[in-house]
C-alpha cells in the first residue's frame, strides 16, 4: 500500500470509529443480507461479534505501515476463521459489506480514493487470511 492509502484507511476509520457500534451493525445486516448463508457462521451474540470486528480493524488500521509485522496477527485471526467454517468464497461478501457500510458512514467522504484505499488494504489481507485459512484448513 502506498503511504497515501495507508492515510486515506487510516482517516476514514477515523471518522468511522464513533459509531463503531452502529457501523458494526449496519456490516453484519449488509452481510446477512448480501450473504444470508454466512448467518450460520456467528454463534454468539452479534453485538459482541461487532465489538470484536472494531477492535480488529483498529488493529489492523494501525499496523497498514508495518504489514510484515502484521501478518502472525493476520494468520492467526485466519485460522481462527477457518475453525469456524469461513472458507474462501466468504470474503467477497464481507469485502463488499465493509465497503459498503464505510460508504453508509462516511457519506460524502467515501471518495473514490478512501474506496481505492479501502479495497487495496482489504484486498492485501483477505488474501493473506484466505491463503492461511486453506492451509490451516483440515484436508478432507
Amino acid at each position: 500500500m502506498t503511504p497515501e492509502q495507508i492515510a486515506n484507511v487510516r482517516d476514514s476509520f477515523g471518522k468511522v470509529a464513533p459509531i463503531a457500534d452502529q457501523a458494526a451493525a449496519l456490516f453484519y445486516g449488509r452481510l446477512f443480507e448480501i450473504a444470508p448463508e454466512t448467518r450460520a457462521l456467528f454463534k454468539s451474540d452479534i453485538s459482541e461479534q461487532g465489538r470484536k470486528l472494531m477492535a480488529t480493524l483498529a488493529v489492523v488500521v494501525r499496523g497498514l505501515d508495518d504489514l510484515p509485522a502484521l501478518m502472525p496477527a493476520v494468520t492467526r485471526l485466519a485460522e481462527r476463521h477457518a475453525g469456524y467454517g469461513v472458507e474462501a468464497t466468504h470474503y467477497v461478501p464481507v469485502g463488499a459489506a465493509l465497503l459498503w457500510t464505510l460508504e453508509q458512514g462516511l457519506g460524502e467522504g467515501f471518495t473514490p480514493e478512501v474506496k481505492d484505499a479501502w479495497t487495496t488494504a482489504y484486498g492485501t489481507l483477505s488474501g493473506a487470511m484466505i491463503a492461511a485459512g486453506e492451509a490451516a484448513a483440515p484436508v478432507a
